[in-house]
């Protein structure tokens, strides 16, 4: 594996780590607390094993976002460490409890550094999150992948839950940037692939190279979308028959793309690029794809992306505790899993068919959004919102914001191009304002945010997001 684009770790991130190590090493009891996506999951089972392994007692509480109530359960908690992975950074300086311990990757409360006036100084608070050390939390290192860092200052014989960190960073997308992981998350895939976790090879990257048959992985195949191939099925039933290539084995079962031998793969992704005429989609269609060496072929694991995507399925769907037995080994819990894979797909194909079929999509002079009321559960309208982004239906020069109707008020996802960002868009920054001007909470990425909002500040909450954009895109 080619270590190109993989530098050093801060000398000051890994101090932080040894203080925190210590603090651990220190407590008797542990409540981690983590989100619910596929970078939540990986995130906490590594800080619980890491736990487990110095004896703690430790509980896990999964978590959608950070709420006025979460915060308060976090400041109340009994325990002696309270350990927060892939979520607090944005709400460090409402936790005003002593043993707290924020792993994040999302943009870090400003005033933390700059106004914190409780505790003595900072020496029961810690805070590893890569903005703080001049590195990207969108795609240069993921929440699971700072808490992997924090596991292994622990212990280095910890470097056996690296492969799960790997699995939250393609979970939370940070190789689509570059059609392979960069920066400090590959000094993670560095340590997974050391130890025999994970191995590296080059290919077509869309989703389903194990789980989908032939035709669907061509057919419904992720960005870039292939002229002649991508949603046409005869186009892709043709392509495999004009290079010899069978649908189905021996068994007469469907074949996957990993069942093909090595020659037909290259010979078929050859020809995918051959219709793309701008080299950057060749270079997002073909790249480093991973594969988890703990578990055999097609076993819904073995892809790192079907990993993930397993994962997302039990977090979104309010099962996150099955995805973390699945990180602990538990392969019985995959029956489960596969239910809530399942009923996840449903949902999604079901909400973008509501969102296209009902035209919510309104478009602003700035933005564009969708309000799908209680239709769309507020745990997958981020994952609507990246689709209508690079569907057909949307402008593909703005912003979308999507609403769904949450128990704490209306859930806001919001996805931008990357040209957007490039022009310094920061989508964090908009969430964080906006939904601060309209009495909520909000933050996120660059690319991707989200806040919660009172329900009756939706009209007013996009007049302030509208504002922050012209701002940001006409400085």
């Amino acid at each position: 594996m080619s270590d190109d684009g993989a530098e050093e770790m801060s000398p000051a991130l890994l101090r932080e780590a040894r203080r925190a190590a210590a603090a651990l090493r220190g407590a008797e009891s542990v409540l981690v607390v983590t989100h619910i996506d596929a970078d939540g999951i990986t995130s906490g089972a590594i800080a619980a094993a890491a736990c487990r392994r110095l004896g703690k007692r430790c509980e896990v509480d999964f978590e959608k976002k950070i709420t006025e109530e979460t915060v308060a359960m976090i400041n109340a908690s009994e325990a002696d460490v309270v350990w927060v992975c892939d979520l607090g950074s944005a709400y460090m300086s409402m936790f005003t409890r002593e043993g707290i311990i924020v792993t994040d990757h999302h943009v870090p409360d400003p005033a933390w550094r700059s106004g914190q006036t409780f505790l003595d100084g900072y020496d029961s608070s810690y805070q590893m999150n890569p903005h703080l050390f001049g590195v990207s939390g969108a795609y240069e290192v993921c929440g699971a992948g700072m808490t992997y860092i924090l596991a292994k200052a622990i212990d280095p014989a910890n470097v056996d839950l690296a492969y799960l960190a790997v699995v939250g960073a393609v979970g939370d997308f940070q190789d689509a940037r570059e059609s392979r992981l960069v920066s400090w998350n590959r000094i993670i895939l560095r340590d997974a692939v050391g130890n025999g976790d994970v191995a590296v090879s080059r290919g077509v990257r869309w989703y389903g190279r194990e789980s989908r048959p032939l035709l669907q992985f061509l057919q419904y195949g992720d960005e870039p979308k292939v002229p002649g191939i991508t949603d046409d099925r005869e186009g892709c039933a043709e392509l495999l028959y004009s290079y010899g290539v069978e649908q189905r084995g021996p068994d007469g079962g469907w074949r996957t793309w990993s069942d093909l031998p090595e020659g037909d793969r290259v010979a078929l992704a050859g020809a995918l690029a051959s219709r793309l005429g701008d080299p950057a989609d060749i270079g997002r269609l073909i790249g480093e794809v991973y594969s988890i060496e703990r578990y055999e072929p097609g076993s819904g694991l073995h892809d790192s992306k079907e990993f993930a995507t397993t994962l997302n399925s039990c977090g979104r769907y309010d099962d996150a505790a099955t995805g973390l037995k699945i990180c602990e080994g538990d392969l019985s819990a995959l029956a489960a899993a596969e239910r809530n894979r399942t009923e996840h797909r449903r949902s999604i194909s079901a909400a973008l068919a509501h969102v296209r079929s009902n035209h919510l999509l309104r478009k602003r002079r700035y933005v564009q959004y969708f309000d799908a009321g209680s239709e769309v559960r507020e745990t997958v309208v981020g994952i609507v919102a990246g689709m209508v982004l690079n569907s057909e239906d949307a402008d593909p020069g703005m912003p979308v914001i999507a609403f769904a109707d949450a128990e704490d008020g209306v859930k806001v996802s919001v996805r931008a191009p990357k040209a957007l960002v490039d022009r310094g868009l920061d989508l964090s920054d908009v969430m964080k304002e906006a939904s601060k001007r309209v009495g909520g909470l909000g933050g996120g990425h660059s690319v991707a945010a989200g806040a919660t909002i009172p329900p009756d500040r939706k009209g007013v909450f996009l007049d302030e997001v509208e504002d922050l954009v012209r701002t940001a895109l006409n400085p």
